[in-house]
């Protein structure tokens, strides 16, 4: 922890003991626009990059604006911590810009409350002009299949969650111990999984990955990764960025088949560079023979994967005995129509895959927070426009729980962007009234006392953070998460 995070926190400590939670309404009068005007409380739902850029854009644009951030985990920046690679240390440094954001006078972090339990959305609607639902995707999109709930199968949310330490998952415990992996989904998460399973310990020991993954990793038995889409090479989800890590992944070598990309580039020059660059990088590896360091590092990998194209799953094979998974069975399709657009179709082929092991990475689902709060159960999006929430003034959204679980996190930087110029709007035009004052946090204070909820500051986070560098320090790691929800709390209030 640094001197500066170190002087912030008894800073803040000294401030709630003067004047409880957090600042009185007075002193943002003088950031306003009008000197008589009351400032403007806004409640954001969710601490991941929607909630954290949101906020950011608000505070960075209307000194009158004060923002509260609430979160049901005690700890911040949700799919940052938990759903990035443990690899990909350079994606998570967008957590030094949250947390000065999170430092700023007019925000405050508020862990360990969950709206819809903790406290309603109409008690929010109450204590805040504007209410912005960031909250993400917590589900997973179900595969549909019989067989899809034995012991051996997981979702992609989940078994992210395992091993980058969220506490809902951290019991998963999942069984490495078969030689094969089918992967369902072609997208970055899906290779991100095969990544990880297939990295080097050597690698994988210097990054955040929780060290009971860590050990379950190292002693797995994994030789093959099988990653399987229902559309072809032209339709692939994931970036070359992550491309390009699988084929040099020490250790590993790709297989692809040949017979995938024929005719395929004669469609190269009607589509966008980025899937241009994507689809002649595959090509390059499945039709040309690896020479120099490649050929030397394929012909030596004792692990292998593989993308198979034109695959849909139809039923998950168990064991003997019924209660694990021991194969896939999948309908071969072709496709009809071209580009992003073409569809899978079934041929009336099938072929099945052996495997110990299935992840279910075809995609996150948010879900609904409350029964007064618009949501499309069918597309998993609150229904709005431009984040602003249909039918319901003073209720806004970003991120996943706005557009669906898509992009990386610059376009939810530019997605939360266009949600907090929204809001803007509508304070400048007055379709949201902010005449009155409202009370913010200072009126949900007591109705958390009297449920039993101690909320987490952002100083009490801080705390967390500090043991988990300490204890990754002192075994050359960049971090050792806290996994136990208790064990956290128990920490930010000492």
């Amino acid at each position: 922890m640094s001197a500066y995070c170190s002087r912030w926190t008894l800073r803040f400590l000294n401030r709630l003991c003067v004047s409880g939670l957090a600042k009185t309404n007075n002193k943002h009068v003088q950031h306003f626009s009008s000197q008589t005007s009351p400032s403007v409380q806004v409640c954001i739902v969710g601490s991941g990059p929607a909630g954290f850029y949101t906020a950011q854009h608000l505070l960075k644009s209307h000194k009158g604006i004060h923002v509260d951030i609430f979160e049901k985990l005690p700890v911040p920046f949700g799919l940052v911590r938990f759903g990035v690679a443990p690899d990909h240390p350079e994606v998570k440094n967008v957590i030094n810009t949250f947390t000065q954001t999170a430092h700023l006078e007019r925000c405050e972090f508020f862990g360990n409350v969950t709206i819809g339990s903790d406290i309603t959305m109409e008690e929010l609607k109450m204590a805040y002009h504007a209410v912005i639902l960031c909250y993400g995707a917590e589900g997973s999109r179900s595969l549909g299949v019989p067989g899809e709930k034995l012991s051996g199968v997981y979702s992609a949310k989940d078994f992210v969650g395992w091993y980058n330490g969220l506490p809902a998952n951290k019991d998963l415990n999942p069984d490495l111990s078969s030689d094969a992996v089918v992967i369902l989904g072609q997208g970055n998460v899906a290779l991100d999984v095969a990544r990880i399973l297939l990295s080097p310990v050597e690698l994988l020991k210097k990054t955040d990955i929780t060290q009971a993954s860590l050990d379950s990793v190292a002693a797995c038995k994994i030789k093959r990764v099988v990653i399987v889409g229902r559309r072809g090479p032209l339709q692939v989800a994931c970036t070359i960025k992550e491309l390009r890590e699988m084929v040099n992944l020490p250790g590993t070598k790709p297989v692809l088949d040949r017979r995938d990309f024929e005719g395929i580039k004669d469609a190269l020059k009607d589509i966008a560079r980025p899937r241009k660059r994507l689809t002649e990088l595959l090509m390059k590896v499945a039709m040309e023979e690896p020479s120099g360091r490649d050929a030397e590092r394929w012909a030596a990998a004792s692990r292998e994967w593989s993308l198979r194209f034109l695959r849909s799953p139809i039923k998950i094979l168990p064991t003997a005995d019924g209660k694990k998974v021991a194969g896939i069975r999948f309908a071969v399709t072709t496709l009809e129509g071209s580009g992003e657009n073409a569809k899978a179709v079934l041929t009336g082929q099938e072929e099945e895959v052996s495997c110990g092991l299935i992840v279910n990475s075809i995609g996150y689902k948010s879900l609904p927070i409350d029964d007064g709060v618009p949501f499309d159960e069918t597309q998993g999006v609150i229904p709005n426009d431009m984040g602003r929430v249909c039918q319901t003034p003073g209720l806004y959204c970003s991120g996943w729980v706005k557009r669906g679980p898509t992009g990386v996190i610059a376009t939810t930087m530019n997605d939360s962007f266009e949600t907090a110029r929204c809001v803007l709007e509508d304070i400048d035009s007055r379709v949201l009234d902010c005449s009155m004052a409202k009370p913010g946090h200072h009126a949900l204070r007591g109705l958390l006392e009297k449920r039993g909820v101690t909320p987490v500051s952002f100083s009490g986070w801080e705390k967390i953070d500090a043991l988990e560098v300490t204890r990754g320090d002192e075994i050359g790691k960049p971090r050792e998460k806290l996994l136990d929800v208790q064990e956290m709390l128990q920490l930010a209030r000492a």
